[in-house]
């Protein structure tokens, strides 16, 4: 069995961080989430994956490299646009060959990995297996109907109106049978290629498609809401670790991370929290769910619920939260006078102001 991993969408949900930024490096407790999905596909005894990649290509190159950290042999595979998943799997196919294979979508976070899948796909043979789970706003997913039996019956992409509130999660495993249903799409109103119709087209044509309701944690780390979300859950399974020096002034307390080089000082931490390497705390409080990535500095300021990558250096703030701070930003208090708020902001950008 092979992996065809995902890796080659805009991030749209995510700008303006990811007009930097792959948003499958966007990292979550200082990881960035595609490694979560390579490291589950490696637990699970796959060890040839295509990652297909687009515009963001030469960094989740440099960042996965040939895949041996991972225990993986990775292959490259360019999509030149985003066609939809189908069409993934359609520039993959001279790499897939007839081998069984795991579609892994690299921006999703599914707690417990997928070796309970592969093992059942290997056992039943089906030409398709997919997992669903239950979501409030059905309108936004893959919607999959089951029959009496828990058979799937049907499936259609963000229906208007759905049949069930079952979502498709973005992990798929598929036999070569599917080579023959993608290649008889015909692109959607999207003008997409879509998975959905694909595994329709299997059951029209009387292959077996099983499905897998999981009551575990998914996420697509999307928008930032989720990206909070899913770095909370990972941080909530972290050990207390202090490799890095904190003062006899500072109060760590819970299960908080403090990295090899980090410098806390005068400074009161909430667990769970990561401070990466190299980051300086002075005079500051960190709170729970916070993750704070490598050469930061936080002085004289409060953070929690938060995500801050590298380099970010916030100073003499009070008070952030809910938020996602990228690379090299630098947040500062607004001087008093005039009273007036100086902003420089790139395309996509929100801001909440009190005024």
């Amino acid at each position: 069995m092979k992996a065809l991993v995902l890796a080659g969408g805009s991030g749209t949900r995510l700008r303006p961080i990811t007009h930097t930024s792959a948003k499958q490096l966007v990292p979550v407790a200082n990881k960035p989430v595609l490694f979560y999905g390579l490291e589950a596909i490696a637990a699970a005894g796959v060890r040839e994956v295509g990652i297909v990649v687009g515009d963001t290509h030469r960094e989740i190159e440099a960042a996965v490299g040939d895949g041996s950290a991972f225990g993986l042999e990775v292959t490259y595979l360019r999509q030149e646009a985003p066609l939809g998943l189908a069409h993934a799997v359609l520039i993959a196919r001279e790499y897939l060959g007839e081998d069984d294979f795991v579609m892994y979508l690299g921006d999703n976070f599914v707690v417990g990995g997928i070796e309970p899948l592969v093992r059942r796909f290997e056992e039943e043979r089906p030409a398709a297996q997919i997992m669903l789970t239950r979501v409030p706003d059905p309108r936004q997913f893959g919607v999959a109907e089951l029959d009496a039996t828990g058979r799937v019956a049907g499936l259609e992409e963000k229906p208007e109106r759905p049949k069930s509130d079952l979502a498709l999660v973005g992990v798929y495993i598929f036999s070569p049978a599917v080579h023959e249903a993608v290649a008889a799409l015909k692109p959607s109103w999207r003008g997409e290629l879509e998975i959905t119709e694909a595994i329709q087209w299997l059951i029209d044509a009387g292959r077996p498609v099983a499905s897998t309701v999981i009551s575990g944690y998914w996420k697509d780390t999307g928008n930032v809401a989720d990206m909070l979300e899913v770095n909370r859950l990972v941080l909530e399974e972290v050990e207390q670790r202090l490799d890095g020096e904190v003062d006899a002034a500072s109060e760590i307390i819970g299960r908080v991370v403090v990295e090899p080089g980090a410098l806390v000082t005068g400074s009161r931490i909430v667990g769970p929290v990561i401070i990466g390497a190299g980051t300086v705390v002075r005079d500051s409080y960190v709170g729970p769910f916070t993750s704070v990535a490598e050469n930061c500095q936080i002085v004289d300021s409060e953070i929690e619920y938060s995500i801050v990558l590298r380099r970010a250096s916030i100073h003499g703030v009070r008070r952030i939260e809910a938020s996602l701070i990228g690379h090299d930003v630098e947040v500062t208090p607004a001087p008093n006078t005039p009273r007036a708020h100086r902003l420089v902001l790139g395309d996509h950008s929100k801001v909440q102001i009190s005024s």
